[in-house]
């Protein structure tokens, strides 16, 4: 190579160099905008109601039902990033909250376990009213995201009871060899039974996050008595059916396979820690070979087929998921019922809101509402990069609640 060329190639490596930093840049950016969905556009949420007087009420009564949901605008039209940012932190700035813990002895030698936070003001209409409040899986009254939540019902006048699922309190020991499973509805119902006795004038609202959504509407559903003295139910972000919810998270679209195995490995530890309380006790199910198949597992379905369906005595793994599912209670429900999902929710597949849109359709009371974003149990609001405490989950619930109430006050004085 004569001198002249090496000079010329000289010459030409900065630019080079230039188009590669350039093209490096624009991958960047290119994946980022993909992974952020940055190019979304927000939009008021899917509304799916008969048009009835009841409806039209609660539409014009609430106008964050048919507002945009603005999420932050750097992440948070991602579905991934509202999920993690809850999975991880709850919420923001959590409030403490200041409570009685409640202790109630079950059938079976079980102790269910719930707190109850007294309003912090009084209703706008002067009366006694109750969040009765069924968390996600594996959580508990000290999560973040219900924290939040109760602090925000209680500014607005409501009461509020949550239960802790059994076996989810750190440091609470199991008093028999049994935990929560998705679908039972044995400790809710003592909460709500407890809460009837101890405040007789209190009108109840029901509220299910995740798989709580699942356990409440079974709850309701299982039993018309259920049903008396509640004003209304609101279950958010749950799957409806838990058979084919299962079948979806083996799916690697929307990453559920990894979500999977990332709460498989959660609950793992949750029931290892009640190892000895599991095993130790003559009356258990779960036997030395079920825990060791519980250490090999790395999806929910196998933790559910080796430890949860035993604590009911299921024969099958098929048999529990059509048990607990609250599709097959659902339609008995009769009191109004807000049924909240997000379309970008990674855990749930688009395949299982054809339950709740299908009953919305069929059903005056049913009104179901999904939202452009909002993840799992995310709905972050902010202008820019950071979320704000309060959710746009945490106010709509309230909004729909001060709605139902204020429709039944009309309905009282007419």
């Amino acid at each position: 190579m004569e001198s002249s060329d090496v000079h010329t190639f000289g010459h030409e490596l900065p630019a080079m160099f230039d188009g590669v930093k350039l093209a490096a840049v624009a991958t960047v950016l290119y994946v980022l905008v993909r992974c952020l969905n940055l190019k979304s556009t927000t939009e008021p949420p899917e509304v799916v109601c008969q048009d009835t007087p009841l409806s039209r009420f609660l539409l014009k009564s609430c106008p964050m039902l048919s507002a945009e949901y603005i999420p932050p605008l750097l992440w948070g039209k991602s579905g991934h990033f509202q999920t993690a940012l809850y999975g991880k932190m709850g919420r923001i700035n959590t409030p403490t909250l200041s409570g009685v813990r409640k202790f109630l002895p079950m059938h079976d030698g079980a102790t269910a376990t719930f707190d109850i936070f007294e309003a912090l003001a009084a209703h706008s209409t002067g009366d006694d009213i109750t969040m009765v409040i069924c968390p996600g899986i594996g959580n508990h009254s000290e999560q973040n995201y219900i924290r939040t939540f109760v602090d925000y019902s209680q500014r607005q006048g409501y009461r509020c009871a949550v239960l802790n699922h059994l076996g989810a309190l750190p440091n609470l020991e199991l008093t028999s060899p049994r935990m929560f499973t998705c679908g039972c509805t044995w400790e809710f119902e003592a909460m709500v039974s407890f809460v009837k006795q101890a405040f007789p004038q209190t009108q109840l609202i029901i509220v299910g996050f995740s798989l709580g959504g699942n356990i409440v509407c079974k709850f309701l559903g299982e039993n018309r008595s259920n049903q008396e003295r509640v004003l209304c139910c609101v279950s958010v972000c749950q799957g409806y059916s838990a058979l084919r919810a299962q079948e979806t998270f083996l799916q690697w679209d929307q990453c559920r396979r990894l979500y999977n195995f990332l709460l498989a490995d959660k609950m793992k530890k949750l029931i290892l820690s009640h190892r000895d309380t599991l095993l130790g006790m003559s009356c258990s199910s779960i036997t030395e070979a079920d825990v060791s198949r519980l250490c090999a597992a790395t999806s929910l379905m196998q933790i559910d087929d080796s430890i949860m369906r035993k604590f009911h005595g299921y024969n099958s793994l098929g048999e529990y998921y059509e048990k607990e599912s609250c599709v097959h209670f659902i339609h008995k429900v009769t009191v109004p019922l807000l049924l909240l999902n997000s379309s970008d929710d990674p855990l749930i597949h688009q395949s299982l809101l054809d339950v709740p849109r299908t009953l919305a359709e069929k059903k005056p009371n049913v009104m179901f509402t999904l939202t452009q974003h909002g993840g799992h149990l995310g709905f972050f609001e902010g202008a820019m990069l950071f979320p704000q405490p309060l959710t746009w989950m945490d106010k709509a619930i309230v909004e729909y609640t001060d709605a139902i109430y204020q429709l039944k006050v009309l309905m009282d004085e007419s």
